[in-house]
């Protein structure tokens, strides 16, 4: 969607409008009567067109949803690892919080250019989902880590509430995950606000300064 290097990097705002898209496209899946489990949502399964309207694709691996009073449907385990809920990959337990936990990560994708499994990165960086847990709490670290390619046009507020959205839907137990029109609501929020919070923060310049310091005064001492 918006890697590789023969390819412009999207926009913050064009992030954003295809994150929204493409969750509308799961919204209606599952507000179907028969609900559609999408199954094997990621981010080369989203298609652009002229306009950057996202159009979900290849529904090879979709199954129905649970009917009557089943709370999931056993199954055999497919999709793309990396993507997959732990119940899901536990037991073949499948429900809609399949793709809001896919729906996670890639916002997560989104938020820092790198993919949900990455072998390509050292030890211990392959999964993106694991990577990323350390840096969300602080705003800083959360800063030092976002897309160089978005160059600081964006709005650093609106990407912590991003990285929230998506953490809130990587909690373990399927009941507690939004679901996806709780999503799709977050996300028009999002869009609609005019958040005007810097991209690059004061105090994170000021620490950024005192670590380039340090690191001179150490070169030089050695």
């Amino acid at each position: 969607m918006m890697r590789g290097s023969y390819f412009q990097p999207l926009s913050w705002n064009l992030r954003l409008k295809v994150a929204l898209g493409a969750a509308r496209g799961l919204a209606f899946l599952h507000s179907a009567e028969t609900k559609v489990i999408y199954r094997d949502f990621k981010t080369s399964n989203i298609l652009l067109d002229s306009s950057y309207n996202a159009k979900l694709s290849d529904f090879g691996l979709a199954k129905d949803g649970p009917t009557g009073d089943k709370s999931h449907v056993s199954t055999r385990i497919m999709g793309t690892y990396g993507y997959a809920t732990p119940e899901y990959l536990a037991m073949g337990h499948l429900t809609t919080k399949n793709d809001v936990y896919s729906f996670r990560v890639v916002l997560l994708e989104m938020l820092y250019g790198r993919r949900g499994v990455d072998k390509n990165h050292p030890s211990g960086e392959h999964n993106l989902v694991e990577w990323a847990r350390p840096y969300r709490t602080s705003k800083c670290k959360f800063f030092r880590v976002l897309d160089t390619r978005l160059e600081g046009q964006y709005s650093l507020g609106g990407a912590q509430k991003v990285a929230a959205l998506a953490f809130q839907c990587l909690l373990t137990k399927g009941r507690y995950r939004s679901n996806m029109d709780e999503v799709v609501s977050a996300l028009e929020q999002l869009q609609d606000a005019k958040d005007t919070t810097k991209s690059t923060p004061d105090e994170c310049k000021d620490s950024n300064q005192k670590l380039s310091s340090n690191g001179q005064r150490a070169r030089r001492r050695s």
